[in-house]
């Protein structure tokens, strides 16, 4: 007798994780041409919070766990359109990796509340902004110290090289945290009126 494996996903949520890995290649890549110093701008770290907030801790990790692993095989989503085993050295990979740790904490506060205010949302997003940084900002300054070799660098001047992104950051993770119950209402409501047309059916 086969054993029947059950799959902790639904066809719905892998779906949903699709278009956020698909939304991550675009928000890697929307304004990744302007650097700052080695760092390019994008709009990955608002993108992985929203998925957290969501899609959940289950599935939201799944999908940055997923474009982590699509952008390591070599399809082109990373920053710059990159892609491959390459990015593992590069000096923001500690915030590609960040995404996935944050997607989960920020999930995670929105499960355990059971029914989330703003209040709520702001601090789950402004956690995983924190986690972004507390991971990305130590791997690029290692990058820095021992790849690149840099004289005198420290956390400290790493730090301030991130300071334009940390406020970029800032601002979109807020409005980010404003629209996201709007998102949710707007989709569940969409889902109900689904299934009660299925009923009537």
């Amino acid at each position: 007798m086969v054993k029947k494996i059950n799959n902790p996903f639904t066809v719905v949520d892998l779906t949903k994780a699709a278009m956020f890995i698909a939304l991550m290649g675009i928000g890697a890549n929307l304004t990744a041409f302007i650097t700052i110093g080695i760092v390019p701008l994008t709009f990955q770290t608002v993108i992985a919070i929203l998925a957290g907030v969501i899609l959940g801790k289950k599935v939201g990790t799944f999908s940055m766990l997923g474009y982590t692993i699509v952008g390591l095989i070599g399809a082109p989503v990373f920053s710059g359109f990159q892609g491959g085993m390459h990015n593992l050295v590069s000096p923001t990979f500690g915030f590609i990796l960040s995404f996935i740790a944050l997607t989960f904490v920020v999930g995670f506060i929105i499960e355990k509340t059971e029914k989330p205010s703003l209040i709520i949302y702001v601090f789950a997003s402004y956690m995983g902004l924190v986690i972004n940084y507390l991971i990305g900002v130590p791997y690029l300054f290692a990058h820095q110290k021992f790849i690149l070799e840099i004289p005198d660098v420290t956390l400290l001047t790493t730090s301030i090289l991130m300071a334009p992104f940390f406020v970029k950051d800032i601002i979109v993770t807020g409005l980010g945290a404003v629209i996201a119950p709007k998102i949710i209402k707007a989709t569940n409501s969409r889902r109900s009126n689904i299934n009660q047309s299925k009923q009537t059916a």
